[in-house]
């Protein structure tokens, strides 16, 4: 065919490669500096220091943030005009309640000290619900006499973009308008470029001596062991209930826990022998659920907070490919959230195409102006086949042929575009190429502008065909062809079947390289080889595409010391050109990358080898914050007795990496489904070192439910069945 009459071909004139950072994020104040604590609801989330307060300044990504606007950039406690002395702050195991202990310092007066430290007791507990924040400030005395305290809450709004707080600059911004106060109310409001206004309200009980549109005075008269308490209510874009905020608190707190209980329901849980490790799973099946949101179609994992908190197209199926074995109802909502918001023409502007995965949804004001292309954006090459890949593996863990049926239309449309715009220059290969420079340069998962390279180091020119979107469409073509069988479609399957054994194998032709030992990375828009050894090879061990043959060399390139850092495989070797172990994408480590791998490892049976990745990771969750592993952090080589070093501004929960112990154990023990026959499987378990024993209970099936405990004896790990209810059944090939 000849390119110049192929309207998809590549136009040198469409795809401009970026030489710079796109929409980058500011790392001037890194959250690992501050290690905020962060909470989410719904379209809302919120992150504050140590001390309960966000402290407004240069590159400050603290505040409460509703649907990609900061509603409150400042919120700033004293006691007595100094700050409260930190004791600790705690986050409950499930995420609902965030806990401040504070103590008073030496206070002064007329030059001598009025209150001696640690007399007094402040004790906040704050929670989100409904695009609104509550607080209790309760304040105990400990002192001997009675004491007069006075208390400011100082709070400000700037109603800045999500983007803007990532650094983004603006020529121009809307209109702040003056502050409002009623009785025990302050209404600080904006309205943007876009038209739109947005108030955020703050209600305090009891009224303050002093309440202004800056800051709330409070004089709390203390008798020794006495407790007083204040309540604060900070509304996003609501009006208030006719309730005080004191009723408000309590009510609204049980209401938040009843939503939590409900939430995992359904979920399966885990407990194992190693304490430290139950202390992992527990955050990660918190924060897994905190990031879940309640769309019209179902539950939806948002991607991450800060940065990410909204609907994302290829974080969710993957969080949702990790969680399948926990609580499939996940998988269900995304895969119906993503077919409703599936692109149906063609737009250059959002780079969409008919049949295109959503990449992603932003609701602030730069995105409902064209500020930044992310308002319903489809720059993602990725997302279209792991939905198909997502609808399979669906399936295949539930036997939910009605759903299937539903969606059946939106696969058929994922599966046109595959082969009428995924593949721009007729080679064979998905490819991608934005198509304005305002749009993503770089649309696989590794999106920064310098990941895809040459081994010469330099940057590849689009259309660029990436290694893992290759085996992606593979396993949306064998995933596609098992749908078909199961809706009683016969004619389609063997099609499907015969277009992903023709991808393999001109795959294997095109992208393995012998020298290397393993894929390339890429082609470029000339069909030139990116020569370089990446983690990205791990992913056609995921889905399949690999020849038996080619995987023992692709395992060896993975795990020698140059890529596995010890704590897990790095995206890119240190071999390589563009090597820095504190890049985000050229040499870091990102658990949901290596979770991806070990499944992919696990499928060969290296199990062996996905232990090790498992041990890394879970070694690496004991050195973080609350056991919580972050979006990435950096590929410097492990070293006895210190922990991994942190990326400066990794979200921490990021959904994928939150549940990377999960996908991993389920890797480890080979856990797979026959929902027809309502069996678990397990093929060839093994558990890392570090787990003796392991508890699975309600595990569900189509036909009822099962406990089950595995325990490891020399070198097998045996399995028992605790309970079940229903024709259910286990078995276990070794």
């Amino acid at each position: 065919m000849d390119d110049r009459s192929n309207p998809l071909a590549p136009n040198p004139d469409e795809y401009v490669t970026a030489r710079t950072p796109q929409f980058f994020i500011a790392a001037t104040a890194p959250l690992q500096e501050r290690r905020p604590r962060t909470q989410k609801h719904g379209d809302t989330f919120s992150m504050f220091d140590h001390n309960g307060d966000a402290l407004s300044g240069p590159a400050s990504p603290e505040g409460i943030f509703h649907r990609d606007t900061r509603y409150l950039s400042h919120l700033f406690l004293t006691i007595g005009g100094e700050r409260p002395l930190l004791l600790s702050s705690m986050l409950r195991d499930d995420n609902a309640l965030l806990t401040f202990d504070l103590a008073n310092p030496d206070l002064y007066e007329n030059g001598s000290i009025s209150l001696q430290h640690d007399l007094i007791h402040i004790r906040r507990t704050r929670f989100l619900w409904n695009a609104a924040c509550y607080e209790r400030i309760s304040v105990r005395n400990y002192d001997e006499e009675t004491r007069t305290i006075r208390l400011e809450l100082a709070f400000a709004a700037d109603f800045a973009d999500l983007f803007e707080v990532r650094g983004a600059r603006r020529k121009k911004r809307g209109q702040m308008h003056p502050p409002q106060v009623e009785a025990g109310r302050v209404t600080l409001s904006y309205t943007g470029l876009d038209g739109v206004l947005r108030r955020t309200i703050i209600r305090v009980d009891p009224a303050p001596v002093t309440l202004t549109g800056e800051h709330a005075v409070f004089e709390v008269q203390l008798k020794p062991r006495q407790t007083r308490q204040i309540f604060i209510e900070i509304l996003c874009d609501a009006e208030p209930q006719d309730f005080t905020p004191r009723r408000l608190f309590f009510s609204n707190l049980l209401e938040a826990r009843r939503f939590n209980r409900a939430a995992v329901s359904n979920a399966a849980s885990v407990s194992t022998s190693n304490d430290v490790f139950n202390e992992a799973v527990r955050r990660a099946v918190a924060d897994l659920y905190m990031l879940v949101t309640d769309t019209e179609d179902g539950p939806y994992p948002y991607a991450g907070i800060p940065w990410f908190s909204t609907v994302f197209g290829r974080d969710a199926l993957i969080t949702a490919l990790q969680t399948l074995w926990l609580d499939p109802s996940i998988a269900r909502g995304v895969l119906k959230h993503l077919a409703a918001n599936q692109a149906t023409e063609v737009n250059p502007a959002a780079d969409a195409e008919p049949g295109k995965i959503l990449h992603e949804v932003r609701y602030g004001e730069m995105a409902e102006l064209g500020e930044v292309p992310f308002r319903r954006y489809y720059g993602s090459v990725d997302a279209t086949p792991l939905f198909v890949v997502l609808a399979g593996a669906y399936l295949d863990r539930t036997g939910d042929v009605e759903t299937l049926k539903s969606l059946w239309p939106n696969i058929e449309a994922a599966l046109s575009w595959i082969e009428e715009y995924g593949d721009r220059d007729g080679d064979g290969f998905v490819e991608y190429g934005r198509r304005t420079v305002e749009g993503l340069a770089n649309q696989g998962w590794k999106d920064s502008f310098d990941a895809i390279f040459h081994a010469d180091g330099s940057l590849a020119i689009g259309p660029i065909s990436v290694c893992e979107v290759q085996a992606y469409v593979y396993g949306a073509w064998k995933a596609a062809a098992r749908i078909a069988s199961a809706m009683g479609l016969p004619e389609r399957a063997p099609q499907f079947e015969a277009k992903a054994e023709e991808l393999r194998a001109r795959f294997d032709r095109v992208f393995f390289d012998e020298e290397l030992g393993t894929y390339v990375l890429a082609l470029d828009g000339n069909n030139k080889p990116c020569r370089v050894r990446a983690s990205n090879a791990g992913h056609a061990l995921f889905t399949g595409i690999a020849y038996p043959d080619r995987a023992p060399s692709v395992v060896a390139t993975l795990m020698e010391r140059s890529s596995f850092s010890g704590w897990g495989i790095r995206t890119v070797a240190t071999t390589e050109a563009r090597y820095n172990p504190m890049s985000y994408h050229n040499g870091s480590v990102w658990p949901h990358d290596n979770a991806l791998i070990a499944a992919g490892l696990a499928r060969y049976g290296f199990r062996s080898e996905a232990t090790r990745v498992f041990e890394g990771l879970f070694m690496a969750s004991t050195y973080i914050d609350l056991r919580r592993l972050p979006e990435l952090f950096c590929g410097f080589p492990r070293q006895r007795s210190r922990g991994p070093t942190f990326y400066p501004v990794a979200c921490a929960p990021q959904a994928w990496a939150a549940v990377t112990p999960l996908s991993m154990l389920q890797s480890c023990l080979g856990m797979g489904f026959d929902p027809g026959a309502g069996t678990l499987l397990f093929h060839q378990p093994i558990l890392p070192e570090f787990l003796d024993e392991v508890t699975l209970r309600g595990i569900r099936l189509p036909q009822g439910r099962l406990d089950i405990f595995l325990r490891r004896v020399d070198d097998e790990v045996v399995v028992q069945v605790l309970d079940r209810e229903g024709d259910t059944r286990v078995t276990t090939t070794y």
